[in-house]
């Protein structure tokens, strides 16, 4: 009983130990398990992040890839037609003043170059002591001429007081009337003698035809000067001045009379403005130009013979403006580059105008309402997708 009773405490020991064996098992395995789908679940994560890290990284790289570009919309504008162009300074009316009488040896010059005159001011001044002398001759020779007269007129009155009486024949008072009208013709004849002779003295003196600015001076006291002496002064009729630019033809077909200039002189920053007077009515056919004529007012700083620049206003025209950047040029012609809804670069061929300061005129091939490369167009291809700055104004 006692063995048996062992026995079977004994079985009923393995039988609780193998339970407890299985039960620990089963444990490791559930445990296995769970490890093995955690490191799965992990694992997915990882690669989900390592193939979003590499879209990121690619979409990156491709943002990179995009040029960024500035852009406007440039609109209409009124743009001021200007044609530059440089020349010499000269007197709008040049005057050569010389000797207008017989002429003789100068006595005093009363200007120099640089002296402003009125009309009828002596110039300078030629020895006149000879014809002073015969004007005092012939107006001696009035005064015998008027007493002559008078004495003829007392014999004719006289004369026909004794008419009535018969103590005069009518043909005595005849030659006494004839007589007192040769003495009144020889006081007219002696008083225009020496009314020319006054003014062929009057004319020895050299003056200025008309008020102005004397340019130049040729003679000096002592001189012998005659009618053959040639120039003697230069002037400049009212002071007034033009700027001889000569332009190209295609300049000069822009030009019209009245148009406005602003001219500067070499050596100054100061702008006199005129105005155009005269466009050449021919073009040179050597040279292809043209000559512009603009009228300045008088100032002591523009000097005949200066060299100036021109900057005339032809006129204004509405039109779209670019910078000089915007606009390419190939063997096609010129062209820029406008954005579609796409932002895609897309070639528009140009006709380009007037440069400028303020850029460069599209007279066709542009609306104005365009989105349009400012920038780096140079750099883009048709078609190309870009990223659009717009610019700040």
């Amino acid at each position: 009983m006692n063995y048996e009773a062992k026995m079977l405490g004994r079985q009923e020991r393995l039988e609780f130990a193998g339970d407890e064996t299985a039960r620990g098992s089963r444990r490791w395995i559930w445990i296995a398990l769970a490890v093995v789908i955690v490191v799965g679940v992990a694992a997915f994560f990882l690669m989900g992040k390592s193939d979003g890290a590499k879209t990121a990284a690619a979409q990156g790289q491709s943002q990179t890839q995009i040029p960024t570009v500035t852009i406007s919309v440039p609109g209409r504008q009124t743009v001021q037609t200007v044609v530059t162009g440089t020349g010499s300074l000269a007197a709008r009316r040049e005057m050569p003043v010389g000797v207008a009488g017989e002429g003789g040896v100068v006595t005093r010059v009363l200007v120099d170059a640089g002296s402003w005159a009125e009309k009828g001011q002596v110039l300078a001044t030629v020895d006149r002591s000879v014809q002073v002398q015969t004007a005092e001759s012939l107006a001696a020779q009035i005064r015998v001429a008027e007493a002559d007269a008078k004495l003829a007129q007392a014999n004719l009155d006289r004369a026909q007081g004794l008419v009535a009486g018969g103590f005069v024949s009518r043909a005595d008072i005849d030659q006494k009337t004839a007589t007192r009208d040769q003495a009144l013709a020889r006081v007219r004849v002696a008083k225009a003698t020496l009314a020319e002779t006054q003014a062929r003295n009057h004319r020895l003196d050299i003056r200025a035809p008309e008020a102005g600015l004397v340019l130049s001076r040729q003679v000096e006291p002592g001189q012998i000067v005659s009618s053959g002496s040639g120039v003697l002064f230069r002037m400049a009729m009212n002071g007034q001045m033009e700027l001889r630019t000569q332009l190209a033809e295609g300049d000069i077909q822009k030009l019209h009379v009245g148009d406005g200039a602003e001219v500067t002189p070499v050596g100054t920053s100061q702008v006199f403005r005129g105005q155009i007077w005269q466009v050449s009515p021919v073009i040179d056919p050597n040279t292809r130009q043209g000559i512009a004529r603009i009228a300045l007012s008088y100032n002591p700083a523009l000097r005949p013979g200066g060299f100036a620049s021109a900057r005339i206003l032809a006129g204004t025209l509405a039109g779209v403006t670019l910078p000089q950047s915007a606009v390419q040029s190939d063997p096609q012609g010129n062209y820029v580059y406008i954005l579609n809804e796409k932002n895609e670069a897309v070639r528009r061929n140009v006709t380009t105008g007037e440069v400028s300061e303020a850029g460069v005129s599209i007279t066709s091939g542009l609306s104005g309402n365009e989105r349009v490369v400012q920038t780096a167009g140079a750099f883009l291809n048709p078609g190309q997708k870009v990223i659009p700055n717009p610019l700040k104004k």
